[in-house]
């Protein structure tokens, strides 16, 4: 088996353009790395080091130098989708929610979260409307963490994080 080919930067959903070379395909749990051998679609492994872990989000592009993009691709997990009646209904949802630090990705209309049959009880008896759905997952990152991918490759603009 060939050496991993070194990953020379990590680009943002939308700061990359074409077809990419290849596809990761990685759950949530997999998505937020610093230092791992990742392996795509084709059977190429790909080394990501980075000076510290990051969450990768789908649509993001890992950087071969020389060769192009490949391509981040969130896999569908097993998941909890969370509905309300009225909008006031669902912001008080998410507070249970969050109250229990939960990873939680926040939409207009519902809040998805990881399966859990004592949450989703606790939920209906809010008023919530649960049901199991199987979808990629791409919570919020809270107050502390990094906001999305910033481009690592030599050559980028300087930042401290």
């Amino acid at each position: 088996m060939s050496a991993p080919i070194p990953i020379s930067g990590v680009v943002s959903k939308g700061e990359w353009r074409g077809e990419p070379i290849d596809r990761v395909v990685l759950d949530y749990d997999g998505r937020h790395r610093r230092r791992i051998v990742l392996t795509g679609e084709s059977g190429t492994g790909y080394l990501l080091d980075l000076p510290e872990a990051m969450h990768l989000r789908d649509g993001d592009g890992l950087r071969i130098a020389g060769q192009g993009v490949v391509a981040i691709v969130a896999q569908p997990e097993p998941l909890l989708e969370v509905r309300a009646a009225t909008p006031a209904a669902l912001i008080k949802l998410a507070w249970h929610i969050g109250n229990r630090h939960l990873a939680a990705q926040v939409e207009a209309d519902r809040i998805l979260i990881r399966r859990d049959h004592v949450i989703a009880h606790m939920l209906e008896h809010q008023g919530a409307r649960v049901r199991g759905v199987e979808e990629p997952f791409d919570p919020e990152g809270g107050a502390y963490q990094d906001h999305g991918p910033h481009d690592h490759g030599h050559g980028g603009h300087d930042h401290d994080h």
